[in-house]
């Protein structure tokens, strides 16, 4: 079920907000205590989960349950080899679903390839979301092992923790010790849900408005009879855009979502475009991503305490890690290795280059990095990558223009300088500017609800219109 999407939004959330609204947070049942909300929001999720994927919601479950059951021998025997025992256990029949999934296939073909062999492939469909509640279950078990959290002794509100439908699908990865504390006790307001509202709305309007309209633009250009190089690189420009969009459009939902639920859920991106290095532009971009890789990778190999050539072996386990987590595919592992490169050339020698020339340079070079990244993110295959990034730098004698690219230019120009304005905090720095004033606070108070109402009209038509575009990151 997709938050982009009338069942969804008039249906199926409608309900479960009424229903969590109208029951305490706790309750009496046959002289039980008994968590009515939490209850609510698990039973929703698992229905939200078992719409889109009716036999996986069993592996879902089943993971939790194993995992819960991990946490609990963890604590038990703390101190012990067998909270060590029960540790590894957690993590290796975890990861073992998740790669039995997704990257049989994957293997399989590299085998066949390799010794010429015909191993028939699985062709197992991947769960939805298997990667993310994948590395949410496991930030849980590895923190209750490092006694950073406590163990979680109810079931419902783990479950709730993993299952919780507004980042269950494609994030963010919420981090257990993060909603600890809203698991047992949680603050609603009439604040909360305003900007809750707001939030998902915006994020709808990011998905539906600008995501979608880019991904027409890209699969136009894709197609053109007249290629150029003006156009591959309005391409480029598209698909990062609509990519940016898509993930941070649904981030922007869940955040919302658990905040009107009183779920305070951290942030997945801020403002990655700006950035003036790949390792700046890694912390603004899929913050939950990086840092888990971050907490549960990096440091454990030794972070950069160590030697120039253990460093490197750390990145490099890191960034390939991070490439084959998005995808059972070599474009992705080389995707992750490009950034590992340029991560690598900028702590030995382009930090202190570019320390010594005017900032735009540096910005002009992330920029244009970031562009190739993700026309070989979004590649079928290496081949395609390589072949659509040399035509942005004229390899196979291509024009420089086409009267096609003008023309596409010309019809996504307002969507692609809108796009381009969002993808900074002008918008933002313009709005908090206008707070400042008395008179601006309640003028921009006032404005946002009716911004809201229109916004969803509007998002709404698009509903009716019937077009249909499922998120980016779901495949992943």
């Amino acid at each position: 079920m997709l938050f982009s999407s009338i069942p969804f939004l008039y249906y199926f959330f409608a309900m479960v907000l009424l229903l969590y609204f109208v029951v305490p947070f706790k309750c009496k049942v046959f002289n039980v205590h008994f968590e009515a909300k939490n209850f609510i929001l698990l039973i929703a999720s698992l229905l939200f989960y078992f719409y889109g994927e009716p036999i996986y919601t069993l592996l879902m479950v089943g993971t939790i349950l194993f995992n819960y059951i991990m946490g609990l021998l963890i604590d038990r025997f703390r101190g012990t080899v067998w909270s060590k025992v029960s540790l590894w256990s957690s993590v290796i029949v975890s990861l073992g679903s998740l790669g039995f999934f997704k990257y049989s296939d994957f293997f399989i073909r590299n085998i066949n390839t390799l010794f010429n062999g015909s191993i028939p492939l699985l062709e197992l469909a991947l769960p939805i979301g298997i990667s993310f509640y994948t590395f949410q279950i496991l930030s849980y078990t590895i923190d209750v092992y490092r006694d950073k959290v406590k163990v979680q002794k109810s079931f419902i509100r783990l479950a709730t923790y993993v299952a919780l439908f507004p980042q269950l699908i494609a994030g963010p990865i919420v981090r257990y010790s993060t909603v600890e504390e809203d698991l047992t006790q949680r603050t609603h307001s009439f604040e909360n849900f305003g900007c809750g509202v707001t939030r998902f709305v915006i994020g709808l309007s990011k998905k539906v408005l600008i995501a979608d309209t880019l991904g027409g633009l890209s699969n136009m250009l894709r197609a053109s009879n007249e290629q150029s190089v003006g156009m591959y690189w309005i391409l480029a420009i598209a698909l990062s855009l609509q990519l940016y969009f898509d993930f941070s459009g649904y981030s922007d939902m869940a955040i919302g979502i658990g905040r009107i639920f009183g779920f305070r859920f951290l942030e997945n991106f801020n403002y990655p475009f700006i950035s003036k290095s790949i390792a700046e532009f890694w912390r603004r971009w899929h913050m939950s991503l990086g840092t888990w890789f971050r907490d549960y990778v990096y440091i454990p190999l030794g972070g950069n305490r160590v030697s120039k050539w253990h460093w490197l072996f750390n990145i490099l386990v890191v960034w390939f890690l991070t490439g084959f987590w998005h995808g059972a595919d070599w474009t992705f592992i080389f995707w992750g290795l490009f950034f590992a490169l340029f991560l690598v050339l900028e702590k030995f020698f382009l930090n202190k280059l570019f320390s010594s020339v005017p900032r735009a340079f540096s910005h002009i070079y992330v920029v244009v990095l970031i562009l190739i990244s993700f026309v070989l993110f979004s590649a079928d295959g290496i081949g395609g990558a390589l072949r659509d990034i040399g035509s942005m730098f004229g390899v196979g004698n291509l024009p420089l223009w086409s009267g096609e690219t003008g023309y596409y230019l010309s019809s996504y120009a307002f969507v692609l300088i809108g796009a381009i304005i969002g993808a900074t905090p002008l918008i933002k720095t313009f709005v908090l500017k206008i707070k400042k004033t008395r008179t601006g606070e309640l003028i921009i108070n006032t404005l946002e609800p009716i911004f809201v109402v229109v916004m969803l009209l509007i998002v709404t038509a698009y509903f009716v219109d019937g077009s249909f575009s499922p998120f980016l990151y779901f495949r992943f």
